[in-house]
């Protein structure tokens, strides 16, 4: 049982620690743009800043898109194989997507309280958009490894 847990919901428990940790303000858009400008600029030395913003901006979303995407793949890992549970699929990934959803906009409002982050709805959308992602590839999975 205790086996079961570690190898099935501790992955779940530490990604969303990454989750938490992504929102404090070492995450920050002025943190991260220490990092991607400077790799930008060793890149192509004359882009111009409105490109770097740009380029930043993408990486961003991306980044929430991906972080979700593998939530919801850890979430159907742990119910699926970890649970053995026999429901029908589709409650089962409506469920999942809630639950990432949820996690998301739990995400957003502790940001609010983040003085150098801000809570966006729209990040909740781009997150709920990942974890419908990260779904459809377990369905994938799920597809092929049954053939």
């Amino acid at each position: 049982m205790m086996r079961s847990f570690l190898r099935y919901w501790m992955p779940v428990i530490i990604w969303l620690g990454v989750i938490f940790f992504c929102s404090t303000d070492f995450m920050s858009a002025e943190h991260t743009s220490r990092i991607i400008e400077p790799f930008l600029r060793w890149l192509r030395p004359a882009i111009s800043s409105e490109a770097i913003g740009q380029v930043q901006f993408f990486v961003r979303k991306a980044a929430h898109l991906i972080e979700y995407a593998i939530l919801a793949m850890l979430l159907w890992r742990a119910i699926v194989r970890g649970a053995n549970a026999e429901r029908k699929m589709a409650i089962l990934y409506v469920n999942l997507w809630l639950a990432a959803t949820l996690v998301a906009a739990c995400d957003e409002y502790h940001q609010a309280f983040v003085p150098s982050r801000g809570a966006a709805w729209g990040d909740v959308l781009i997150d709920s958009g990942g974890a419908i992602f990260g779904l459809l590839i377990a369905a994938r999975r799920r597809k092929t490894d049954r053939t």
